[in-house]
């Protein structure tokens, strides 16, 4: 990893003002469990970190009746130990505590992780799901983008441009009787990334589905909100035969990396298995 100087400005406006002093040359750092490691990797090379450490006012966790506001330095161990949280939005606490290990979640943002871009981390399907939205903020002003409205572009490229900064999240409720559930196959540790991953929100009113939603993840360059699955099962009794067509249609979104984790085609078939299994379990079919 080669040389770079550590700025730790004390506001937004600081931060804005270095961000635009040097450019493409500086990259800004929250919780840098992942920026970091590709720095050592020499998978980038940057000269100006940004560091949000000493910023205000980005650590928060808010309900406002109807949803979380979450601040962009909050931790994603604050995320999956917050009692506001899994009072709100359970589907998010467990989410975030599948997030590695405590020391790595200790450390990594929620607005970092955002930014990042990583098509492996476990709270972009989730997310998606949720219908969560990302405030960004450069010395132009600010705006707000929908993760569903192409938030997370490629392999470790997301929305956030040249100049912006992550500042928080907002998070919809989710439906009062709604089921929800996130569940991922580790072939070795805690702390590595997973063969495939799904989270899971489904509502069940009068024996009809009137709600389903699937975010798939580690399945292709960026996360996949798999709006094909809601096709087959809305306005229907869930049953099993209904469960295994609606799983089926994630196969045509899948184009997993293979590596040693498995190949494209066991990856893909994996994400079949695991949409089931999460479809069955919101669906109230177990």
């Amino acid at each position: 990893m080669r040389d770079f100087q550590f700025h730790t400005p004390s506001t937004l406006a600081e931060a804005h003002s270095l961000l635009s002093d040097y450019g493409e040359e500086a990259r800004v750092i929250s919780g840098g469990t992942g920026l970091i490691n590709m720095m050592k990797q020499d998978l980038i090379y940057v000269d100006h970190l940004v560091s949000l450490q000493n910023v205000d006012g980005l650590n928060y966790i808010r309900s406002t009746g109807e949803g979380l506001q979450i601040g962009g330095r909050t931790t994603q161990q604050e995320m999956a130990t917050s009692s506001v949280v899994h009072e709100n939005n359970p589907l998010l606490t467990e989410t975030y505590g599948e997030v590695a290990t405590v020391r790595v979640r200790n450390a990594a943002t929620v607005g970092g992780g955002v930014a990042h871009g990583d098509p492996a981390q476990d709270p972009p399907p989730t997310l998606l799901v949720l219908d969560a939205s990302v405030h960004v903020a450069s010395k132009d002003g600010e705006r707000t983008v929908k993760v569903r409205d192409g938030w997370f572009v490629d392999y470790y490229t997301t929305g956030v441009e040249e100049g912006e900064i992550v500042t928080g999240i907002t998070v919809p409720a989710a439906p009062a009787n709604a089921k929800t559930t996130y569940i991922k196959f580790l072939p070795r540790t805690a702390d590595d990334y997973p063969t495939v991953a799904i989270s899971a929100l489904g509502v069940v009113d009068g024996g009809v589905v009137t709600d389903v939603r699937v975010g798939l993840g580690a399945v292709n360059s960026t996360a996949v909100y798999a709006d094909t699955v809601a096709g087959v099962l809305v306005g229907k009794e869930p049953t099993a035969d209904l469960v295994r067509e609606a799983a089926e249609t994630v196969r045509d979104l899948c184009a997993p990396t293979p590596d040693f984790r498995g190949s494209a085609e066991y990856k893909t078939d994996m994400a079949v298995v695991f949409t089931r299994r999460a479809l069955t379990r919101v669906l109230g079919l177990e």
